[in-house]
């Protein structure tokens, strides 16, 4: 297929399954449809990782404008990662959501908004210009805060409202930040800005790229602009809970990743070193608040903001192994954290609560659950030989290279906590007796709902084990990715052709 087809599919299959899952959602049909859909979506997404790690970086010219006149969609590596990273997700939580979405949530339209934010997260990761990026940012933001508010329970709207403020915040600084770089360069097309920078103002870019790091160091829920995230990702249904962690924050880390590697490199001296304490205290303050939480969702969400910190930390190093790292660590997470809240989902279901306090017997009455919570948990500690040890150790060997003594002992330190956090979750809700004496067993849960509930959790689970046992090619493809953030010349000339 040529990019003017490949890269607009995992945009356009995900609307069109909106509408049809809309279209059926008071049916059981709707919730198929959005399976079916989604497994597309990711087909589609394979077939253009491949195109582009045998052609190198592809463009497309929507309506046959050409750049930077036009709407570009373009895709090199980490996009292309991105957009597959995106398929598994969005699989994994619509195979779950068949048994974890009420009736009432299906016909008030989650199966079409769920879609709708997919769209929206790949549109996000394939545009090749600032202002779609906003339009997608945009599109996100309202599909999310539908799916955050679906049912109408009062802390869900409570949630809501905080989501909600903050990421508008961070949108007009962002439609700000837009204004300015558009007054003082004439473009938004991000290939076009690469160029169109190095003649500005120094000053007034890096104060631009300062607007721009606060506006999505808010979606990417960075020290200290995070505090929405626990305050909402434990509210709504936890199918709803498994997408958010999983991806809304790794469009904000993926936006930085792409703004400061591609426009924003004139002052790395200010703006990367702003960085790397920003990413050092992220780490910290997370780990920190998930150590004082008891909720079980709580605590995995404050774990988000602490695993944010080492995604920034490899592009605040800005070395070939630290955006590797970070690129690594970005894919990783996603599955991990993704399926932390589905298995937090099924303790719920069979324990009768997420309050890791007045639950417990997981481990007795429910093993094989217990070791699919081990994985992903071991995991996200760091522990070898899981996905998440080499994520760490890539990061802390590169903190060393540098002889960054005091951010190397961070992100030990961290992991070291992040351990504690997984082990309190352990002894509480999986080691401990049940309060009121009961046994949660699987076996309470009828067999097709209890399929559909741990299929995806085994699957990524699965995931999460090859990554470890076998990270070779997937650092390979991290490396590609990286060499390409750090060299953009085959991403410019994919999007704007050869230059004299």
């Amino acid at each position: 297929m040529t990019p003017v087809v490949l890269l607009p599919l995992p945009i356009i299959l995900p609307f069109f399954t909106a509408v049809l899952a809309f279209l059926f959602r008071r049916g059981a049909e709707g919730k198929w449809i959005s399976v079916i859909g989604s497994a597309l979506t990711l087909v589609a997404g394979i077939f253009l990782l491949a195109d582009v790690l045998t052609n190198g970086p592809q463009a497309a010219q929507m309506g046959n404008w050409p750049a930077p006149f036009g709407i570009t969609l373009v895709a090199d590596t980490l996009s292309a990662i991105m957009v597959v990273i995106t398929g598994i997700t969005a699989l994994a939580v619509s195979i779950y959501a068949v048994s974890d979405v009420t009736r009432n949530m299906e016909e008030l339209g989650y199966h079409a908004l769920f879609q709708v934010l997919i769209a929206g997260v790949v549109g996000a990761f394939l545009t090749g210009d600032l202002f779609n990026l906003y339009v997608w940012f945009e599109v996100m933001l309202i599909s999310s805060f539908g799916l955050l508010v679906l049912g109408g329970k009062r802390v869900q709207l409570d949630a809501g409202i905080k989501y909600v403020t903050l990421n508008l915040i961070s949108t007009i600084l962002f439609l700000s930040g837009i204004g300015l770089l558009y007054g003082t360069t004439g473009t938004l097309n991000l290939a076009d800005l690469h160029y169109a920078v190095q003649d500005a103002d120094p000053g007034l870019i890096t104060v631009i790229a300062t607007m721009f790091m606060v506006g999505f160091g808010v979606k990417a829920a960075v020290f200290p602009l995070f505090f929405w995230l626990p305050a909402s990702y434990h509210t709504p249904s936890f199918a709803v809970s498994a997408v958010f962690a999983g991806l809304l924050t790794k469009v904000g880390v993926y936006a930085l990743m792409r703004m400061f590697t591609l426009v924003f490199t004139q002052d790395v001296g200010f703006t990367h070193t702003l960085l790397l304490w920003v990413a050092v205290l992220t780490m910290v303050t997370g780990v920190l608040g998930a150590a004082a939480q008891t909720d079980f969702r709580r605590i995995l969400s404050f774990h988000i903001v602490s695993q944010i910190g080492y995604m920034v930390l490899g592009l605040a190093l800005l070395t070939p192994l630290a955006v590797m790292g970070a690129v690594f660590y970005l894919v990783h997470h996603i599955v991990v954290k993704a399926n932390l809240f589905l298995v937090a989902g099924v303790a719920n279901r069979i324990a009768g609560g997420t309050e890791i306090e007045h639950i417990g017997g997981l481990y007795k009455g429910a093993p094989f659950l217990a070791f699919l919570f081990l994985i992903p948990a071991f995991s996200l500690a760091g522990f070898p030989p899981l996905s998440g040890f080499w994520a760490k150790y890539v990061l802390v060997k590169a903190s060393l290279d540098l002889e960054l003594w005091l951010v190397a002992f961070a992100a030990l330190a961290v992991g070291l906590m992040t351990i504690y956090s997984m082990t309190k979750i352990w002894g509480r809700a999986f080691w401990k007796p049940h309060p009121n004496g009961t046994v949660p067993t699987l076996a309470s849960l009828p067999s097709g709902e209890r399929m559909a509930l741990l299929l995806p959790i085994i699957g990524l689970a699965i995931i999460t084990i090859i990554v470890g046992l076998f990270p070779e090619p997937f650092v390979q493809v991290a490396t590609l990715a990286a060499n390409e953030l750090l060299d953009p010349t085959p991403y410019l000339t994919a999007v704007l052709g050869e230059r004299p």
